[in-house]
């Protein structure tokens, strides 16, 4: 039971917590509420396990927001602020992040090739800017269980438009494991175990009912 070495974690062309950058975008209520493509609750279950995977392994995150400083729409969803709420957020007037100054410079600050996109709406918040970023040379890969929009309909068409500029589907359980590969990396094996555990004050009511 001998594992290979590790390959570059820089140039793998799998996604690696060195090589990979997380974006979240408009996880916000009424986003959340108006999702139809999936259970509100079982959605924001995927993105939260997403976002505490990639806190599990060190990838980067970037998180925007739209219209929170305006007043026009509210802060990020609670289970979301619970594991990120200390990364700064980059809100913003623009429907789509790419064409917003302080949220691009972070993204291309990061100097990760490998985007791992997850926005609400997948027709609109995540369709822009995964256009955007691929047209840039950029790979994106969209966990499409923990994107959804406002109706099924919609949130195929969107995965087809950005699958069809070169983006790739993936799964949050998939990324899970690409970013494991190997068990006997064991420091991140309980936090791997833990994104398919409950959370901590997670109740599915409580969450649709708060969005």
């Amino acid at each position: 039971m001998a594992s290979e070495p590790i390959r570059n974690p820089q140039t793998d062309h799998l996604i690696t917590p060195e090589n990979s950058a997380l974006i979240i975008i408009d996880y916000q209520p009424v986003q959340v509420s108006s999702i139809r493509s999936m259970r509100p609750d079982e959605l924001v279950f995927n993105i939260t396990g997403v976002a505490k995977a990639a806190a599990n392994y060190g990838v980067p995150i970037i998180h925007s927001t739209v219209n929170v400083s305006t007043g026009l729409n509210k802060p990020p969803i609670q289970q979301l602020q619970d594991v990120i709420g200390h990364l700064p957020t980059y809100d913003r007037t623009t429907v789509n992040a790419w064409e917003d100054v302080e949220f691009k410079e972070a993204v291309k600050a990061l100097g990760r090739r490998k985007l791992i996109m997850t926005a609400l709406w997948t027709e609109v918040c995540l369709t822009f800017p995964a256009l955007d970023a691929l047209r840039e040379g950029y790979e994106v890969y969209v966990p499409l269980d923990a994107v959804g929009g406002t109706s099924v309909a919609a949130h195929e068409a969107g995965l087809r438009r950005v699958e069809q500029a070169g983006g790739q589907m993936t799964s949050r359980v998939q990324l899970y494991c690409e970013l494991q590969r190997d068990w006997a990396r064991k420091a991140t094996v309980p936090g791997f175990m833990n994104v398919f555990e409950s959370f901590d004050g997670f109740n599915p009511e409580k969450a649709a009912a708060a969005a």
